[in-house]
């Protein structure tokens, strides 16, 4: 139960007395030594979560949920888009299985600290090789399962994990991927040699194992099973890589003690879930959302979590939401968009279970959010984080007694505890620029870097004082605290000296009714400094041509012609990252 009725009094709490504010939501969690400290400074400079406390994340996903009865409630149900199949997976059941393959990693001799990379899709085997790193404490490394040889190769410097685990294949659509030659292809290019690899063998595309250094995942989860190690809260839980859409990935180190806490927390502060309600996330396994909502957070709250391979029609969407009792969807604006053009042949949604739906991972524009409240008949909201946060710095607080403000429901929301968000202008007198949050972040945000072998400072995201992390987006802040995103730095448009976001261009291109997605990018001009440039994806749905001028003359009507946009490009697709996010950048070199 939440001991506060309304957002001002759950943010003022946690801004004016941090230590007792997260030392009580530290009681959500199991731990083998409770935390007496809430937040320590490292002697870097970067700062530790409960420093003083030791727990075991897996046991606090699975064991204690056995433990307190829920052994026979579903942990986990698995869809695979590609091949149809779906699997549940009882808790009870995910212990042994966890327990089993932690087993055998200890056979294969992973041990504490060790890292361990998985390239895997989302299945079931994914989430228990994750867990079962974290029951030894190896640190786990997910990557995306469709890298080719050149990318997991640096995935493989990067961190020199241990073990490889893969999956037989993978799916494009429905056409199997071979997973083995860009392995071979990985390790013959990689300076770092694993002392073993484990595959996962799938009927559609069998490997062949490499004698000596291949194992068999199924039979090594039969070995003997191995329990939960005691840990210190801030020993590695992870590294996450970043897409990349910013630069050079870098790796993500996330701790033990501070994510659980965090993650323990949204789920009831946010999402308003508690245990045994399912919750539903659209992203793969090797995302962020995938590691923070589609594993950790509803296992550890004790709920069942909706996982799926491949990207889900509206109509699968629908029908695992109504299957399971779905209550909470979170998905990404890419995927809204799809199941809006696909559902145009649907009628609406009717989920009794489903209580809300998030979207997160890019700007979700007003246009969408409405179509989607309208399809489903439910709440639909934004909120904004980023891989390194772990969790949201803003968003909607539904497990509140207060009612969301109405007002915000199109924007990314508040910031939730331990973020304080500051504006710094890009030019003088100007109410929007770049959002910094000021140190330290709370609990589940990045531990540091990883680099060389070991954990860093992060200082590639701190200002020039040392006392902000850098998020590199721009937006507003009002005085009731809430926050308006006009997208990343590099995406605000500067046009004859006035700022302008291309997300609010978007915005507006959006709401014809012809357009399924579109993005807006900057190009140099020798009059204006820059210009927008539009890329319109048209809605094939839709029979109307859609023109130029259309686009141009409702942008100019609603911000005005200074704006400048005169060139509207329309293309079938836009680039994305594999995990659905606009590289605008690559739109400047097409």
């Amino acid at each position: 139960m939440l001991p506060w009725t309304t957002y001002e009094a759950m943010y003022d709490a946690a801004r004016n007395q941090p230590k007792q504010f997260w030392l009580k939501a530290a009681q959500r969690i199991t731990w083998k030594q409770a935390p007496v400290t809430a937040c320590r400074t490292r002697a870097d400079g970067w700062h530790d979560w409960f420093p003083d406390a030791t727990l075991n994340t897996c046991h606090n996903a699975v064991d204690r949920h056995v433990a307190d009865g829920r052994g026979g409630q579903a942990a986990l149900i698995w869809h695979s888009c590609a091949t149809k199949e779906r699997q549940v997976i009882s808790y009870r059941e995910l212990q042994g299985r966890v327990a089993g393959f932690a087993g055998g990693l200890r056979s294969l001799g992973v041990e504490k600290g060790d890292r361990v990379l998985i390239a895997m899709p989302t299945m079931i085997e994914t989430a228990i090789a994750m867990l079962a790193c974290a029951r030894i404490g190896a640190v786990h490394v997910v990557v995306f399962a469709g890298y080719a040889g050149p990318e997991l190769a640096r995935r493989i410097n990067d961190v020199a994990p241990k073990i490889i685990i893969i999956a037989s294949c993978s799916f494009q659509g429905q056409t199997p991927i071979p997973s083995a030659p860009p392995l071979h292809e990985a390790l013959a290019r990689a300076t770092h040699r694993p002392r073993a690899c484990v595959i996962v063998q799938r009927a559609a595309c069998p490997a062949s194992p490499v004698p000596v250094r291949d194992h068999d995942f199924h039979a090594l989860e039969q070995s003997a099973p191995a329990g939960p190690v005691m840990l210190r809260a801030e020993d590695p839980l992870y590294i996450l890589h970043t897409s990349g859409t910013t630069g050079k990935a870098k790796g993500i180190v996330r701790d033990n003690g501070g994510h659980a806490v965090a993650l323990a927390l949204s789920m009831e502060l946010i999402y308003g879930c508690k245990p045994g309600d399912t919750f539903f996330t659209t992203s793969d396994l090797g995302w962020v959302v995938g590691h923070s909502y589609g594993v950790y957070a509803p296992l550890i709250s004790g709920c069942t979590s909706v996982i799926v391979e491949g990207g889900a029609s509206a109509s699968a969407i629908r029908a695992l939401c109504h299957e399971h009792d779905v209550k909470c969807l979170f998905t990404t604006p890419t995927q809204m968009r799809l199941m809006r053009q696909e559902s145009r042949h649907l009628s609406g949604a009717i989920l009794p279970a489903l209580a809300r739906i998030f979207v997160a991972g890019e700007y979700a524009d007003p246009t969408l959010l409405d179509w989607a409240r309208s399809y489903f008949h439910k709440p639909v909201v934004n909120h904004w984080w980023q891989t390194e946060t772990g969790w949201s710095i803003t968003a909607h607080f539904f497990g509140l007694p207060e009612r969301e403000p109405v007002a915000l429901m199109n924007d990314v929301g508040r910031p939730a505890p331990g973020f304080c968000p500051e504006i710094v202008p890009s030019m003088p007198g100007e109410q929007c620029g770049e959002i910094v949050l000021s140190l330290p972040l709370p609990p589940g945000c990045l531990a540091g870097m990883w680099k060389e072998g070991a954990i860093h400072v992060p200082t590639a995201y701190l200002d020039e004082t040392g006392q902000y992390y850098r998020t590199f987006d721009e937006g507003m802040i009002e005085a009731n605290h809430a926050v308006h995103m006009l997208g990343r730095s590099d995406d605000v448009i500067k046009v004859a000296g006035r700022r302008i976001s291309g997300v609010q261009i978007e915005k507006i291109i959006a709401t014809h009714p012809s357009v399924h997605a579109c993005a807006v990018v900057a190009v140099p001009d020798a009059l204006r400094g820059q210009r927008p440039v539009a890329y319109v994806v048209p809605d094939p749905t839709v029979e109307r041509t859609l023109s130029a001028g259309e686009i141009i003359a409702r942008v100019s009507e609603v911000l005005g012609r200074w704006i400048g946009l005169k060139e509207v490009r329309f293309v079938a697709c836009l680039p994305t990252t594999v995990s659905g996010k606009i590289t605008r950048q690559r739109l400047l070199v097409s």
